[in-house]
């Protein structure tokens, strides 16, 4: 058994109250990265979606193990894609808009991975992908959403929380709940009992 600590090294709050409910005792310290120069760079080397989320979850795992290389620190990372194209957060909610008029009746995947990391060394990783088609919106709809939707609209990739208001956005939604959300967290769980961490 290995109760050393645990480091969620990420600001989502989803991933924070997915572990918090669980009953993980951890701490969060999230990990300072420059994602979409990381992004651009994988692009460019034809990486595919899930391998560009599970190099963000690394990243972001290695940096905050040396920094602390007696705990298990958790890295995870979510990517949006559409027709092959990553998209980032929006500046502003008139991209937003721009953003749901461009999704608006079409699929798009929700890719998500999460590792594992202690003393710098690389130890477990899973990546999960959801399919959300979303209705078939108008111009009025989506206005009416981005005026109620609030700051959501920036702190998330695709300007919606499906935990609130966005669910009204889709049709269907194929994939696990806890990937959609930004963390494959059962196969998580599961790892750490395993290692005797939990």
């Amino acid at each position: 058994m290995d109760k050393a600590p645990i480091i969620l090294a990420s600001a989502s709050a989803a991933r924070y109250t997915m572990l918090r409910n669980a009953g993980v005792d951890f701490q969060s310290i999230p990990a300072d990265l420059d994602e979409k120069d990381i992004i651009l760079k994988l692009e460019k080397e034809g990486a595919s979606v899930g391998h560009i989320a599970l190099t963000l979850a690394k990243e972001k795992a290695f940096k905050i193990s040396n920094q602390n290389p007696e705990a298990y620190v958790i890295g995870s990372d979510q990517v949006l894609s559409m027709d092959d194209v990553i998209y980032n957060k929006v500046n502003d909610k008139t991209e937003a808009l721009d953003r749901l008029t461009n999704f608006s009746g079409k699929q798009h995947f929700l890719t998500s991975a999460v590792c594992v990391i202690k003393a710098g060394e690389y130890l477990w990783h899973k990546t999960d992908a959801a399919a959300l088609d979303m209705k078939p919106l108008n111009s009025e709809q989506l206005k009416e959403y981005c005026e109620n939707a609030g700051d959501i609209l920036t702190k998330c990739v695709g300007c919606y929380a499906i935990e609130g208001l966005g669910i009204r956005l889709f049709d269907r939604i194929e994939g696990n709940h806890y990937s959609m959300m930004g963390m494959p967290l059962l196969p998580l769980l599961n790892y750490l009992e395993k290692i005797g961490a939990l």
